[in-house]
This record gives C-alpha cells, structure tokens and sequence, in this order.
C-alpha cells in the first residue's frame, strides 16, 4: 500500500481487514437472488424468477441522523445499522413493497476495523428481520472531513410490489379505522431536540433514572422496529387502504401524508401505551404535547389505515404475529388532525 496515503490519514489496509470482518454478517443476509459476493464493483440481485405480475421497483435513502451523536458518547456501535436499514425498509413498506436489497454508505475520521465490523453487524441484523439482502456498500475513510471517532451512515434500499398492490392511500373514505403498530421507542428522529434536553438539564446518559430499567443514553440508542413482517403478515389478512410511517413530524405531518385531500382523522387519546421515555423526555423538556405529537412517534411507528368493518380481523392478524397493535381512530371528511 503507499505509506503516503497512510501518512494522509487513510489505512487502506484497516479497510481489508474491516471487509475481511463484515463477511460474516453480509453472509447471513444472503438470499437466492443475489448473484456473486462481497468485493465486486456492483451488486447484483437476479429478479427473473420472481412472481410478480405487473412489478414496480421501489426505492429509499436515508439515514440516522444526530442519533448518531449518542452512539459516540455512549461507544455503542452495534445497532446504529439497525436504525438506518430501518429508516430506509420502513417507507417503502408504507408504500406496499416487499424489501430487497440494501446499500450502506459509511463515512469515517479513521477507519477502525472493529468499530466497522459492529456498524455492519447491526446492518445485517437490521436486513434479516426484514428479509433483505446486503448486496453491497462504501465504507470511505475521510479525515478532516470527520473528527477520528467519528462517522455518518447513510443507507439505500429496493423493494418490489405488484402495481395493483401498490398502497397509495386513493381509496380511503371517512369511518375507515386506524390501526396504531407500537413503536420500540423514540427510533431515529428528533434526537436534534433530545440532545438539547440533555445538554439543558445535564443528564447523564449512564444513569438509570426513574422509570427505566437501563442507562438512558442505552434507552435511546434502543433500534427502531422494523415493520416489513407483521405488515406483509396484515396485507395477507385484511386489504390495507394507506400506511403512514411516522418518523420526522410526527403525527401532524405522517398520517396526512396517506389520505387524500380533504380527509382527516380523529385519535382517540389513551387508546394505546405511551412508552416512558416520552412522559421523561416532555418532563424534563417542559414540552407541550403539541410539540410532542409533532415531532416524536409518541409509541406508535406505523399506521394502518383498514375498512372499518375489517378492524377487528386487522387487529386479531397482528396480535397472531406478537404485535399489540391498537384500535386508535378513525378517518373523518373534516381535513385536520383531531383528538377526542
């Protein structure tokens, strides 16, 4: 390798060894599609034998945000990756596709093999709960562009669906019900203003405050839920008319986002669990519960949007698949968010 790269700040022979220690986990995510390993140019996903008759790709990209920021101060690594094949899988399983393949993206100060190896580790995890191949990636070692200890991660999905399966939300029409899937905890957004709580009240993210069972910098790097299984599972039972992935916004700009126009919905306040560390978090912040509803997922990640008549079967198919989905409100013809 040339020792002047290597004087520049860039270990091209840290990058072999970090690829030598994610095979393991790449391999795990493997499906019959791919074509070929780990190392090449591109990636490579067959699709000629599948069993779609009118196929449409579908595609995201995102990433994890200033969470990020609480895995560097708490030096966990390994389920960050969860967080952004989640970020990514989740809308598009919104729109009604099955996942794929997944891409990743990782900027780094310097290239620690081991620290890349726990990143990829969560990756794969995340890409096996949602039944995704991790067909390929960057990992790009950039000092002066981030401090030594640092990094960002990006990821990129393809799913597929069946045009006439698509989930565009058209269909939906006053008095259909909302299904609320729990969310597993904050996930990966508003950590912006999360931080900033911490920093006014100086919390300390390795006490175990009242209320939690593990240090609070470990609750809040808890991985965002993957939705692909119990939704393809409620797809099978019932016909689903919109999902709403609620990430940045909250409730006040996800679900609008499913109906069409001029429709709203009416929630109905208590009808599912409110995890803790939403209650800590609006306590410690002195937030109003506007500005809750607003930017957090407030324990529920994914919405359902069903017939009325089939809410029950909606409700008993994910129950079935251990998910303790709630009854949470209905469309109404008055456009707006309302609460009763």
């Amino acid at each position: 390798m040339s020792e002047s790269y290597k004087k520049a700040g860039v270990d091209v022979e840290a990058g072999y060894q970090a690829v030598d220690l994610m095979k393991k986990h790449v391999q795990r995510t493997m499906r019959p599609e791919v074509i070929g390993g780990l190392g090449s140019f591109a990636g490579l996903f067959d699709i000629s034998g599948m069993s779609y008759t009118h196929p449409v790709l579908v595609t995201g990209t995102d990433g994890v945000g200033t969470k990020l920021k609480l895995a560097f101060e708490m030096d966990k690594h390994d389920t960050i990756g969860i967080d952004v094949v989640a970020m990514c899988v989740n809308d598009i399983v919104a729109q009604g596709a099955d996942p794929l393949l997944f891409l990743d993206y990782i900027a780094c100060g310097k290239n620690e093999p081991e620290k890349i190896e726990q990143i990829v580790k969560g990756i794969a995890d995340g890409c096996e709960q949602s039944r995704c191949a991790l067909v390929g990636g960057e990992t790009a070692e950039m000092p002066g562009m981030y401090d030594e200890d640092e990094y960002d991660l990006a990821g990129f999905v393809v799913g597929m669906a069946d045009k006439d399966q698509l989930i565009s939300g058209s269909g939906i029409q006053p008095g259909d019900a909302l299904i609320g899937l729990p969310s597993s905890g904050v996930h990966s957004n508003g950590f912006s203003l999360v931080r900033r709580i911490i920093e006014d009240k100086n919390l300390d993210l390795h006490t175990t405050y009242s209320g939690f069972t593990k240090p609070l910098g470990e609750e809040l790097l808890t991985p965002t839920k993957l939705y692909t299984q119990p939704i393809q599972s409620l797809k099978q039972s019932v016909s689903v008319k919109g999902l709403a992935h609620v990430t940045g916004g909250g409730f006040y700009e996800n679900i609008p986002r499913t109906l069409p126009g001029g429709l709203g919905v009416r929630l109905k306040q208590d009808s599912w669990n409110v995890p803790a560390i939403f209650d800590f978090l609006q306590d410690k912040g002195a937030l109003p519960i506007e500005d809750m509803l607003g930017v957090f997922n407030m324990g529920i990640g994914m919405v359902a949007v069903v017939a009325e008549e089939e809410s029950k079967a909606a409700l008993d198919s994910l129950k079935e698949h251990g998910e303790d989905a709630s009854l949470i409100g209905y469309v109404t013809a008055d456009e707006g968010i309302y609460w009763s």
